[in-house]
């Protein structure tokens, strides 16, 4: 399992609630995914670097998927400006990312470990922090971030896969999002051009399908479907 000192684990117990209704709610809901799937995903352990508009998309989608333990890494607290495309409300604005998502994603799957961590990620530090993870989702919006997360993890780790992302800003065409298999361990989603220091806004749509997209391949990778 996954210790640091600045790692908090959740397991959801409720003693108050049956277990046998308890179990049938978990299985309704998980009922439209094929039971090959949640064989498969059941022991996976997947890490989110990043909560903004991507990882808490991305983090929210494999939550309904049924991925059982999460790694949420962020440093940041939620602003106003953040609601337009993240998976934040009004009444979290100033809280930590980590636990503002952590409460959101409870509320979605009770089921989830989740871990979270509030620290920045560099180079020095990446591999460490996601040293126990199958494959890690790289949500940043800056690509000086974005390389020391690869850089750190490709360097001291052999094992670890990493779904990138470069591209989503904008209201261009949705179908330039791809995603496209870099090298041996790395996966990028986006349209690799649309950089939003450069063009006009962040917005739900696009952010959400750039994330989306990571999500569906960290499941592909987690079904061997490379």
């Amino acid at each position: 399992m996954m210790e640091d000192s600045n790692v908090t684990s959740d397991v959801i117990v409720n003693a108050t609630v049956d277990v046998t209704i308890d179990e049938r709610l978990r299985e309704q809901m998980f009922e439209r995914v094929p039971q090959e799937v949640q064989k498969k995903l059941a022991k996976s352990r997947i890490g989110i670097a990043g909560l903004g508009g991507l990882g808490s998309n991305i983090a929210c989608m494999l939550a309904r998927t049924g991925v059982p333990e999460l790694l949420l890494i962020d440093f940041d607290r939620v602003e106003a400006s953040n609601l337009n495309r993240q998976q934040y409300t009004l009444d979290q604005i100033g809280m930590l990312k980590t636990e503002a998502l952590k409460e959101n994603l409870l509320k979605i799957n009770p089921w989830l470990m989740i871990r979270t961590v509030n620290q920045k990620i560099t180079e020095e530090n990446s591999s460490s922090l996601f040293k126990d993870c199958d494959i890690v989702c790289e949500a940043f919006d800056r690509a000086e971030a974005k390389a020391a997360l690869i850089n750190g993890i490709f360097m001291e780790t052999s094992g670890i896969k990493i779904v990138s992302a470069s591209g989503m800003a904008g209201y261009g065409d949705s179908n330039e999002i791809q995603t496209k298999r870099k090298l041996s361990r790395l996966y990028v989603c986006g349209d690799e051009k649309s950089d939003y220091q450069q063009v006009e806004g962040m917005m739900a749509p696009r952010v959400q399908m750039c994330a989306a997209h990571q999500a569906n391949m960290v499941i592909r990778l987690l079904m061997g479907a490379e």
